[in-house]
């Protein structure tokens, strides 16, 4: 699936508001014609039976898809947006973080979308640099306001999630891009300390496993035990599963180490 598809199909949300200024910046002409191309009467639903008449299942059918589709566009352009502010937060875009961003394309929109997200992340870049640092700092924040709006919590955790993962995808998270992923995180109204918790994922000391619970080794078994019942009820990948299947699979992944983390605390613990 072609990068064109899923921004110029149904763009959803992301029309209006500070996302859609971005997008007419960063995609100028491209982003004009994709408009032209969503406000046809092919695309408002229109369908009509043998006589000529509008059949209000295929109504509804279409009407489904396109908020389908609308809803995941939205969703995967949020994330090269922030991707691009985390990336330069400091000041360098590192050839591991850009391939992780390619990598989450080419899984979700295969070879086409590569090369197309590529541009995009660097016209965004581009961006950044005529505008200033500070301006463009703002226009996130505005940009995470309306993803706040947007979608639901366990959505917003996804996408913080992939963003997390890029900070993560030189080894090294330096602390200008941990500022970078909090500011996102609670212009997203969230708390930072999801942030604190995702850094844990995935490795394996019982430090770690507490982090991601976000719980301190001093806390009680009923104390540990709520806070895993809480995260797996934010977390679980059913809730994100109107974006897709291969973010929901992100989100499994990203569940099964919620629960590597609770099961090293249990073990220690002898729960």
């Amino acid at each position: 699936m072609g990068l064109g598809k899923w921004i110029g199909g149904f763009l959803g949300w992301m029309t209006a508001g500070p996302l859609g200024a971005l997008a007419g910046i960063v995609l100028g002409g491209l982003f004009d014609s994709m408009m032209d191309a969503v406000n046809t009467p092919e695309t408002q639903g229109t369908f009509e039976d043998a006589f000529g008449r509008q059949t209000g299942h295929q109504r509804t059918t279409y009407q489904s898809q396109q908020k389908y589709e609308g809803q995941r566009n939205s969703f995967l352009f949020s994330m090269l947006v922030l991707s691009s502010y985390i990336i330069k937060a400091d000041g360098k875009v590192m050839h591991s973080e850009m391939e992780m961003v390619r990598q989450m394309l080419r899984q979700n929109f295969g070879e086409q979308a590569v090369i197309q997200g590529n541009d995009i992340l660097k016209k965004l870049f581009d961006e950044q640099k005529r505008v200033g640092m500070s301006n463009f700092r703002q226009t996130v924040a505005d940009c995470c306001q309306q993803i706040a709006r947007n979608m639901n919590y366990s959505q917003r955790l996804q996408l913080l999630n992939f963003l997390v993962m890029v900070a993560q995808a030189d080894g090294r998270v330096p602390q200008s891009e941990i500022t970078a992923l909090k500011e996102c995180t609670q212009w997203m109204r969230m708390s930072a300390d999801e942030v604190d918790s995702m850094l844990g994922l995935g490795k394996n000391d019982l430090e770690s496993a507490y982090r991601v619970l976000g719980v301190s080794p001093n806390a009680t078994d009923d104390e540990v035990k709520k806070a895993y019942r809480q995260l797996a009820l934010k977390h679980h990948p059913d809730k994100v599963a109107a974006l897709g299947d291969d973010i929901r699979k992100a989100a499994e992944k990203k569940f099964q180490e919620i629960n590597d983390a609770k099961d090293r605390i249990w073990k220690a613990r002898g729960l």
